[in-house]
């Protein structure tokens, strides 16, 4: 029970966290977009960028509320903040222009901090993923519940 508890409140989190920044790109995208044209690694294809990173934002976002979609949400969610936290690393060892992509109150961060913040949620991604996949295997239709399992046939 502990570990569904702690998955949900995990996952509700994840999903403010998306919803939250993927909203801010969308309504504000003339801005998100010209923060990526600044990007020495992006400008080339930051119009598609600014389009489906808010967009995949918002839809990981939904499908971490429902326990049909919510591991691979979770291997979704992972893998852009992984991205994320490549990047952000990326441009802190090699860059020194460095444009703000990000949205909302999170743009108020400096390049480091992010840099931590994105690297936590990514491995609080990875612990909540394994918890959900034991949670899973433990659920109501596992072997491990199954009523008739030492039955005969």
């Amino acid at each position: 029970m502990k570990k569904e508890i702690t998955v949900d409140i995990l996952c509700c989190l994840f999903a403010l966290l998306f919803l939250y920044t993927g909203l801010i790109k969308l309504t504000d995208n003339e801005t998100f977009r010209w923060a990526l044209l600044k990007s020495p690694l992006l400008h080339g294809i930051a119009p598609v960028l600014s389009i489906v990173i808010p967009i995949c934002e918002v839809l990981i976002a939904l499908g971490l509320f429902f326990s049909r979609t919510r591991q691979v949400a979770l291997y979704a969610f992972l893998s852009l903040m992984g991205i994320f936290t490549i990047y952000i690393g990326f441009m802190l060892y090699f860059r020194s222009d460095r444009p703000c992509t990000c949205g909302g109150i999170i743009v108020y961060m400096n390049w480091h901090q992010h840099f931590y913040f994105n690297s936590l949620f990514t491995l609080l991604a990875v612990l909540t993923s394994w918890l959900n996949k034991k949670v899973q295997m433990q659920g109501p239709l596992s072997a491990k519940n199954f009523p008739y399992k030492h039955a005969k046939v």
